[in-house]
């Protein structure tokens, strides 16, 4: 089981405004390719901007503080924003939370087809996610 830093999500209510701030401030460019396909019709429908160092995305997203409400889940990952991590084996990583006592929420592909995500909170409260893009 293997975690890489794959993506840093930013809520904010103006997606437009810190698309521009990214892209102009920061330097960053327009992420065109391996975008994650969202599932608008099941919990979260805003809007979302992708930006990159080359290497890091950064996804940009419309706050809402209703898409746990709305996608029946405890964890909202577009309130305050998260970090997010890839794996190569999200079941394993799952079991090793649950060995330590953490829960989570498992959106499986609820928001993004074809990744299979879960979202837990870190000690202070702050939002990580871990997905698993499927190998089909």
């Amino acid at each position: 089981m293997k975690l890489k830093l794959h993506h840093i999500n930013l809520s904010t209510e103006n997606v437009g405004r810190m698309n521009d701030f990214y892209r102009n401030v920061m330097g960053l460019d327009k992420k065109t390719e391996g975008l994650p396909v969202l599932q608008k019709n099941t919990g979260y429908g805003g809007d979302v901007s992708f930006v990159t160092d080359g290497d890091i995305q950064m996804h940009l997203a419309q706050k809402d503080v209703n898409a746990g409400f709305n996608s029946g889940q405890f964890v909202n990952p577009v309130s305050h924003g998260h970090i997010a991590y890839r794996t190569d084996d999200l079941d394993s990583f799952i079991a090793h939370l649950e060995e330590q006592g953490i829960p989570h929420s498992n959106w499986g592909h609820q928001a993004v087809e074809g990744w299979r995500q879960i979202f837990f909170y870190d000690p202070d409260g702050n939002v990580i996610e871990v997905h698993q893009v499927n190998e089909d």
